[in-house]
Formats: structure tokens, sequence, C-alpha cells
């Protein structure tokens, strides 16, 4: 059950979620440029220090291994990810940097990374940074990271402690956090997509995929589907009648579209989801999800 009150703070003001769980690594060396970029799907050469992306690692087919934020630095990349993605990452790393000049360091165990949620967010940290989602400022002690929704901040474990008591804000359930998430529309690995999926299915080619760039593993697949095909699938939402399971059964008519992702109720929305449904369930079509009358919703979630 999602607190409203944390809801209504991380609406009205910032609310603070630990997301340490991550994958985190730290990429240096003359080629660390040139190796991400023929290992990710976005423009990693194209960054300059205090700018980040983010981007998918994808199979020869085209499909997701997984997802992270690329971030670089003054003589440093850093990349994260979720934690289910922390071994293909790794494996990455370890298998293809052989005979390059390419240092990593998995650096998840002392780091932490600390979420500040909300429109206040730039109130509590200084310096803030800039604008547009993954600028980012390096303090020296910790990179502080434009999100979406408010600011990351990235430093040592021993300094995420101390920032605890140094910003004095509330800390807010992960749930609260997702139902967020799921109102803006944005799909998290694991549970929205996973190894069957392809980027444009997800409705993140704009935000992962870089078409103009050198090859990477998967290009191929990944840039005819954009240019000459259509996905079978699309991210939508769903706007519920009741609160609904995840996997749930999605029916348009007789005919199995998809299944439910994430979901939560929304204080704002009602019950709502995310899930990949075949291209004929359009927004504004109703679909049955366990025998229940659903609306079909494009994303984000309109607000009210």
């Amino acid at each position: 059950m999602i607190a409203t009150s944390e809801y209504e703070l991380v609406m009205e003001s910032a609310g603070l979620v630990d997301r340490s769980e991550r994958g985190m690594f730290v990429v240096r060396g003359s080629e660390a440029a040139d190796f991400l970029q023929g290992q990710v799907s976005n423009d990693v050469e194209a960054l300059s220090p205090g700018q980040g992306c983010y981007a998918t690692i994808l199979n020869h087919k085209g499909k997701l291994r997984t997802d992270l934020r690329v971030l670089r630095g003054s003589g440093f990349y850093w990349l994260d990810t979720e934690a289910i993605g922390h071994a293909v990452v790794r494996h990455m790393l370890d298998t293809y940097t052989l005979g390059r000049d390419v240092q990593w360091e998995d650096v998840g165990e002392g780091h932490s990374i600390l979420s500040l949620i909300g429109p206040a967010a730039d109130d509590l940290v200084d310096p803030a940074p800039p604008a547009g989602e993954h600028s980012f400022v390096d303090t020296g002690a910790g990179l502080w990271v434009r999100t979406d929704l408010g600011v990351d901040l990235l430093c040592s474990t021993a300094r995420a402690q101390e920032l605890r008591a140094e910003l004095d804000v509330e800390e807010v359930s992960a749930e609260v956090a997702e139902c967020v998430r799921i109102e803006s529309g944005r799909p998290r690995l694991g549970l929205d997509m996973d190894a069957d999926t392809i980027p444009q299915e997800a409705g993140i080619n704009e935000r992962a995929v870089d078409f103009e760039k050198g090859c990477y593993v998967g290009q191929e697949t990944v840039a005819r589907l954009h240019y000459k095909g259509k996905p079978n699938r699309h991210l939508r939402g769903l706007l519920l009648s009741e609160p609904a399971e995840r996997r749930a059964e999605i029916l348009l008519g007789d005919k199995v579209v998809g299944h439910v992702a994430s979901t939560c109720v929304s204080p704002r929305l009602g019950p709502i989801a995310l899930a990949l449904v075949r291209r004929e369930a359009a927004p504004g079509d109703t679909v049955l999800v366990d025998g229940v009358e659903a609306r079909v919703a494009e994303l984000p979630f309109e607000r009210a």
C-alpha cells in the first residue's frame, strides 16, 4: 500500500530513495571511449566531461542484455546498471577489454546511489547539476547527476552516510518511487523489458540508441527495424478498473495481446500498469485484465 503522505512529498517537495543495489563500475584508459562505443547502443564518444547518456547492451539479435547509465568524467567513465544487469556489464568488461588500454573496477561494494525525487531536489544540493538528464557535477566527493525525476548522488558509502544527516530529507519507500516511475512510463529491466525485448518495443530507442554512430553488437537488427519495420509490440499504459497482479493476461476480444508488467495503485490515477502489448491493442482500446475492463493508454500517463 502506497503511503499518500510519501507520494505527496515527492510530488510537491522531495524524498530520498536508496538505490545502492545497482551495479557500479569505473572505466579508464586511452581506449575506454572507443571500447564502450563498440559495446553499447548510444554514442559514448560524443559525450563531453560532465555529460552522460542512457544506453543498452544488446545481443547479436538486437535484444536486451541490460540497460545502463554512462557518465563521462575527467579521465574516467562511470557505468551503473540494475542489479540483475551487474553480471552482464562485468562480463563485457572482463572479456572484451583484453589486449586494450582499458582498466576497470567494480566499485559497487564501496559506493552508494542516493536518489532525490521531486521538484525540490535541486534545493537540497549545492551545486545542483546542470539541466538535461544525465548531466552532472563532480564535487570531488561524488557525482551529482540530473535524472528525469530529480538528482542522484553517487558517492562512497561513507559519504552517503554523512549525506543522509546533512540533507535531513525524509526517506520514502521503494513502492512510492516505483509508482512515480510507472506514472512517467519509464520501463524497468526485469519488470517491463527483458532478454526477449528489442529496444523499440520498450519505447527506449529515442533515449538509448544512436543511429548515426559506428558499429556495436546488435546494431543491424535494431537499425533495420527502425528504418524498415514495425515492432509487433509496444510499451503501453493500462488504466485498470481494479488492481491487477503482475503477469496477468491482457485480452483484446478473445486474443491474448500481452501480460501486465509493473503495476501499482497510484494515489492520483488509481490502479495502473505498464505492459508490452501487441500493436493491435491501440491507445484508447478497452481490454480485459483478469476479466475486468481496462483502457490502453499512451505514456506517460496524463496528469489530472
